[in-house]
Order: C-alpha cells, then sequence, then structure tokens
C-alpha cells in the first residue's frame, strides 16, 4: 500500500493510504543503515510504500522518489540534518519585525536553503497590528527589497484575520510549508487559514519578546480550497547543512547574478580585485543585509552566531 506520511510523532508517523485509510506506522530498522545523516530519515510529505501488520499497525518498507525536501542542520548534532518537509510546491516563511523580530540573517539563510533545493518561497510579515509606525516603515522596506530579488511578499495580522486573502490563494491546489521562528504566529495563522483546526498558540515571553515551541512534530491539514498545509515547529537558528562554500553565492540571487562579471571565476566576494559584487555593494545595488547573511554563511562554523544572545 502507498500513501503520504501526514504527521511526525517522534518514533511513530500517521500515514495515509491512497483510498483514505489511516495507519500508526513504524519505520523498518535498515532505513537508518543506508547512510542517511538524518533526525528523521522519513519526513513529513515523503510518499512511503508500507506493510500493514495485524493490529491494525504497519511498517514503512520505502520512501519513494523525493520531488524535492528541505533541509536544516539538525540542532543538537551537527553532522546530521533535520529534514523540515518533502514534496512540497511552496514555503511560506512567517516573520515578524517585532515580538519578536526575526532577523534577517534567519531569512537569508532560510531563503539560501530553499533557493538550494529549488523550492519557492513567499514571506508572510505577520503581527501588523502591533507594530509601531517606525516597525511598519522598516516593515515596507524589507518587503521592497525581497520583492526586488523576486520573492513574493505579504502582509497580515493573523490574529485579526486581516489580509489573509493573498494568503489562502497561493495555498489552493498546493502543499506548502507553514515555517518560521518560534513566536511569530505560525499556529494562530494556521488556525485562520483552516477553521475549526484549533491549533494551540502560547503567548510571547515579555521578558524576552521570544516565542515558545506550540507545535512539538511535523503536521500536515487538507486546506478547504484544495492543497495541503504543512505545519513545523518553530525553529530558532537555521543551520544549512551539506553546502560547500563556493557554492554559497549561487544562492544569493542578486549575487549570482553580479557575479558573472567578476574577474576571477572562483572570486568569493570578500577581497579580489575586479570583484563586481564587492563593487555593486559599494554602489548599493546590493543590500548590506543580503552581503551580511553571504558572509555569515561563508563562515559558517559556530552555528550560535545568528542566534539571538538569549535563545529565542
Amino acid at each position: 500500500m502507498t500513501g503520504f506520511v501526514i504527521r511526525n510523532t517522534g518514533s511513530w508517523y500517521i500515514v495515509r493510504t491512497d483510498d483514505g485509510q489511516l495507519f500508526d506506522c513504524k519505520v523498518k530498522g535498515n532505513f537508518r543503515l543506508r547512510g542517511i545523516r538524518s533526525t528523521n530519515p522519513v519526513a513529513v510529505g515523503d510518499r512511503v510504500d508500507i506493510l500493514p501488520g495485524t493490529d491494525g499497525t504497519a511498517l514503512i518498507t520505502e520512501i519513494l522518489d523525493r520531488r524535492n525536501y528541505i533541509i536544516r542542520k539538525a540542532s543538537n548534532l551537527s553532522k546530521q540534518s533535520h529534514i523540515l518537509a518533502a514534496n512540497v510546491d511552496l514555503v511560506l516563511l512567517v516573520v515578524t519585525v517585532a515580538h519578536p523580530e526575526t532577523s534577517t540573517t534567519f531569512i537569508d539563510r532560510f531563503l539560501a536553503s530553499a533557493e538550494a533545493y529549488r523550492i519557492p518561497v513567499a514571506l508572510v510579515f505577520n503581527k501588523t497590528d502591533l507594530y509601531t509606525v517606525d516597525d511598519l516603515r522598516y516593515m515596507q522596506a524589507m518587503m521592497t527589497l525581497y520583492r526586488s530579488l523576486g520573492y513574493e511578499c505579504i502582509a497580515c495580522s493573523a490574529t485579526r484575520g486581516e489580509g489573509l486573502e493573498p494568503v489562502q490563494q497561493l495555498l489552493a491546489d498546493r502543499t506548502t510549508l507553514l515555517s518560521g521562528n518560534s513566536g511569530v504566529g505560525k499556529s494562530t495563522l494556521l488556525n485562520r487559514l483552516i477553521p475549526g483546526l484549533d491549533v494551540r498558540t502560547a503567548a510571547v515571553s515579555v521578558a524576552h519578546d521570544t516565542g515558545t515551541h506550540t507545535t512539538t512534530f511535523s503536521a500536515m491539514y487538507d486546506v478547504p480550497t484544495g492543497g495541503r498545509l504543512i505545519d513545523t515547529p518553530g525553529i530558532k537558528g537555521f543551520g544549512t547543512f551539506d553546502m560547500e562554500r563556493e557554492e554559497v553565492a549561487h544562492y544569493f540571487r542578486e549575487i549570482f547574478q553580479i557575479s558573472a562579471d567578476c574577474r576571477f571565476n572562483n572570486c568569493t566576494h570578500t577581497h579580489e580585485p575586479g570583484c563586481a559584487v564587492l563593487a555593486a555593494l559599494d554602489e548599493h545595488r546590493i543590500a548590506q543585509s543580503r552581503y551580511t547573511s553571504y558572509l555569515s554563511m561563508l563562515d559558517d562554523k559556530d552555528e550560535d552566531r545568528y542566534r539571538p544572545a538569549h535563545g529565542g
């Protein structure tokens, strides 16, 4: 039997078969011996073959070829990866410019990883109801920057249900991954997009202005307008995985485009003479925040370098 993995609860996976049955599944042991250096060899969104047992549970015997997946460095084991989701058409990256603030480094790392796996990303700027005039000005500047790079940007307030129509249009007939830092309002947004779901939400910590994890495991939900939405636990940092140093520039759209004019083919865009990227930076054709993110990924040794000091 074949189906979709719709939930991961740690050691168990819930699979919905093509004929609509639900099975609690375990992974057949030999998966872990196949060199999959991942904390979760099976991810939500995977198409799998299962072998039902006599007790109503089943064994996942095969992962069918993935169309794509998005991956990050596992937070506890730096030599392992964590697959956020598989077989996705779009990522909605939920960000906030305050309460808490999503760093541009986090956004750029996420976008670069999605670029590496050829997955489109739309940025959803949530919590507009909480923003000051300065916050709104900063948000508009960020949206202008990312739109200029070709990323769709949407401003909304999930709490008030404002600005959600463009998000709903994006979800139709797609498998979409919902991701972002803890505390940006993903659960509130999910409850708005799928009425009656009632996913638990948590208040942002006033002391640190950071979120707390309310989603413990990844899960896939059917969207009323058609399509599927995969909810994932909030992530604090985004460690890129298995990306060679010389590849990093390829995943920053504007840097890659401008680098064609560099004097040297192997230019790292840090110090070389005749570097078109450094010239573009001086001329403000490349945003300083994007270049800073690029440098942080080149020097990706210390995972804590792009996390807020308080761990949020």
